[in-house]
């Protein structure tokens, strides 16, 4: 007498074996009739090589096999089909005859285990399951085995697939919040489950081409009529009853800066959902986890990539040779060079001088490699020009103040090193003879000086008094070196090299 048990088995297996066939059939054919129906990144896959049969077939028989029933059967078919395929075909009559069919199947199977215990019960339904998976395609021959599972060839379709049933959905309010698809995958990141269904809400009307960008990257499209807070109010009574549509739902975001979704950000957390509040604050994305309250943020600036010192000195250094060469003049303003380096490397300069000398200005980078760059000021201008060292301005096109600047270049001080007052004394009246050069008697004012220093020397004047213990300020220090005049007018210092020098 034959093993009932045994042999009921036996019809459980074939039933999955059947299920497995006639929903790889299917996606088969959805990728190659409707390929905008299966996610984006599984559409150029050759799912009908062995291998990616195989895997296919190995990971949905073992997701089926584990189903101790028909309700957590069909849903095991549901979540393996969400990680290929996206949200509009689950709201297409295909899916709909899919699980049809698949219900029907499994019924036959409940019925033979429950009373036709019999051979002839059991030949009968299995007859009726054969024919179900069979009309589809014309003849139980057009269906090929599967070819055998190697374990070198069995890969993960998608990690989500090994955890529990759960899925995160997205609910975005498009008229007063948008997602581009890195923002999107930084809330992938964000989630523990696989984000699965997207929907959007808007008067699309109004929203140009958004529906169809939106569409394309797989979200549902839930059209509003015009009015204030239309979208929010129809998004909230959509998302309150998520978790009915949606029973395996286990994070969802809200993605709105609306404080009016408040309500339905509690009411999904009272089900048991953990909650995401997604809205823009200035130029970044915040997202909070209403549970714990753990915050994250997302820039949504172009991230640009901060060049190594070397490589900046090197794009400096050919854009400084491209202007000369345009322009005919050795010495291009900072402010120029700036402009042409952010139009060029889409970053400014000041941005990469933070990135590698911390609390550091753009001018310093140039006293900082001396044996690339020079710099020069012209008197009474707070501009200053840079040349690359090996082509310095000759003495006869120095000599033409129309077109060079006129101050001493910075080279022979920049190794110059101030360890006493008359040290500083020293650098000090340097300075003066220089910005005076033209103008031997003029006077100049006391911030041009201490600019001056700075830029030269790579050091604060007044840190550098403090530095030598001094104890005298600025002014005093001027009036008590013999080689300068001083002369103040209003609040204003003035510093000049006196007659006698």
């Amino acid at each position: 007498m034959p093993d009932n048990d045994s042999e009921t088995k036996t019809d459980h297996s074939k039933v999955i074996h059947s299920i497995c066939l006639y929903i790889y059939q299917t996606i088969l054919e959805i990728q190659e009739q409707h390929p905008e129906l299966l996610k984006e990144k599984y559409r150029n896959v050759l799912l009908q090589t062995p291998r990616h049969q195989a895997t296919l077939l190995g990971k949905l028989q073992e997701g089926l096999n584990q189903a101790a029933n028909q309700p957590t059967l069909l849903r095991n078919v549901q979540k393996f089909l969400q990680i290929l395929l996206t949200p509009n075909y689950f709201q297409s009559p295909s899916f709909g005859n899919l699980m049809a069919k698949i219900r029907a199947s499994t019924q036959y199977l409940v019925a033979d285990d429950n009373s036709a215990t019999s051979s002839q019960g059991r030949e009968k339904a299995e007859g009726k399951r054969q024919k179900l998976f069979t009309d589809n395609n014309g003849s139980n021959g057009d269906v090929k085995p599967p070819l055998p599972i190697l374990p070198e060839e069995v890969q993960e379709i998608d990690p989500a697939f090994k955890k529990d049933e759960g899925i995160a959905i997205l609910l975005l309010d498009a008229e007063n919040l948008q997602l581009d698809p890195d923002t999107e995958n930084f809330l992938v990141g964000v989630c523990r489950y696989p984000l699965q269904i997207k929907i959007a809400f808007a008067n699309w009307r109004t929203m140009g081409k958004q529906d169809a960008e939106l569409h394309r990257r797989g979200y549902e499209l839930i059209h509003v009529p015009a009015g204030k807070d239309s979208a929010d109010v129809k998004m909230a009574t959509v998302g309150s009853s998520i978790f009915v549509h949606y029973p395996t739902a286990r994070e969802v975001f809200v993605c709105s800066s609306d404080k009016v979704l408040t309500h339905l950000c509690n009411t999904l957390q009272t089900h048991g959902l953990t909650v995401y509040s997604v809205c823009k604050q200035g130029p970044k994305i915040r997202v909070l986890n209403r549970q714990n309250s753990h915050s994250q943020t997302h820039s949504l600036l172009p991230q640009v990539e901060i060049p190594s010192l070397d490589k900046f000195i090197s794009q400096l250094q050919e854009i400084i040779t491209a202007e000369q060469n345009n322009h005919h003049h050795n010495w291009v303003r900072l402010s120029k060079l700036s402009q042409l380096y952010k139009n060029k490397y889409n970053i400014a300069i000041t941005q990469v001088v933070a990135g590698h000398l911390l609390g550091k200005r753009a001018r310093d980078l140039f006293l900082k490699y001396p044996a690339q760059f020079v710099i020069h000021q012209p008197p009474e201008q707070s501009e200053i020009y840079i040349t690359v060292f090996p082509q310095l301005p000759s003495a006869e096109a120095a000599a033409n103040p129309s077109t060079q600047p006129t101050a001493i270049t910075t080279q022979d001080t920049a190794s110059f090193t101030i360890n006493s007052r008359a040290d500083l004394e020293q650098s000090i009246v340097k300075i003066v003879k220089s910005l005076t050069a033209q103008s031997p008697e003029s006077y100049i004012d006391l911030s041009r000086i201490a600019t001056e220093f700075n830029m030269r020397y790579d050091q604060n004047i007044k840190e550098t008094i403090t530095r030598l213990q001094l104890k005298v300020k600025f002014v005093k220090l001027l009036h008590s070196c013999s080689a300068l005049q001083v002369k103040q007018e209003g609040k204003v210092y003035k510093v000049a090299i006196a007659s006698n020098e």
